[in-house]
């Protein structure tokens, strides 16, 4: 029995709140049952040096976790001096997972930076990160229309993330982090509205698993993912 109860292809209650940060030119506060993320997207005025000259614009990502967003405090990584290998490959992800849907060369040589705070965590905070990511990220660009600094269209398609995993020989959709601790097999999809497949990642924690329980997880996934692009197209309106 899952909790809340739930199919195995069954996502738990999502939200999603555009708008929520006042200042940021895009937020959004995704909720993914008791996973609950912060984005916002801040514009810069510059590009990466490396980018500099080129007319091209570029998203990045950070992330991050509050110290009580689990049973037990964390320390600030700020107060530790450096990121974790974790917190450095998640907010990759996000970057790499919103950049497949933006025509760089619409947003100019601009810069935006979307910060990605987990206020509550139950698994899934990559998955809920990139979701709300796009959110944001919308945001911001209708902002860069609105004030005339995007003329042409800089969005591709939606793209959105949601976990997968074999738990007890069983795949499911969108694990908590009951069933994500103990899964067999733990697996991340990232997928374009269109259907398009942007990033995989996927570990066999025990047994290796097979190309048929493969397919079933992606299935998971399309399914899963349809529905936030759903929520995402609502929740931006027309």
């Amino acid at each position: 029995m899952r909790n809340p109860p739930r199919a195995p292809d069954q996502m738990r209650p999502v939200s999603l709140e555009p708008g929520f940060a006042k200042h940021a030119e895009g937020s959004c506060l995704v909720r993914f049952g008791d996973t609950h993320v912060l984005a916002t997207a801040s514009l810069e005025e510059t590009t990466p040096p490396f980018l500099r000259g080129s007319g091209k614009g570029w998203v990045t990502a950070e992330y991050g976790m509050l110290p009580r967003a689990t049973h037990e405090r964390m320390r600030r990584e700020a107060a530790v001096g450096k990121q974790s290998g974790r917190t450095l490959e998640i907010q990759r992800l996000i970057g790499r997972s919103l950049r497949a849907v933006v025509d760089l060369t619409a947003l100019g040589e601009r810069q935006i930076v979307i910060d990605c705070d987990v206020l509550q965590a139950d698994g899934g905070t990559r998955t809920a990160s990139v979701t709300a990511g796009f959110v944001a990220l919308a945001g911001c660009i209708a902002f860069m229309r609105k004030t005339g600094m995007v003329t042409k269209p800089a969005i591709k398609d939606h793209v959105a993330a949601v976990s997968c995993g074999i738990v007890k020989g069983q795949a499911m959709l969108d694990l908590d982090y009951a069933e994500d601790s103990t899964a067999e097999t733990d697996a991340n999809f990232v997928l374009t509205g269109g259907g398009g497949l942007v990033e995989v990642q996927g570990t066999a924690e025990g047994a290796p698993f097979s190309d048929k329980q493969f397919s079933e997880l992606l299935a998971y996934a399309r399914k899963g993912i349809a529905d936030l692009v759903a929520l995402q197209k609502s929740a931006l309106g027309p």
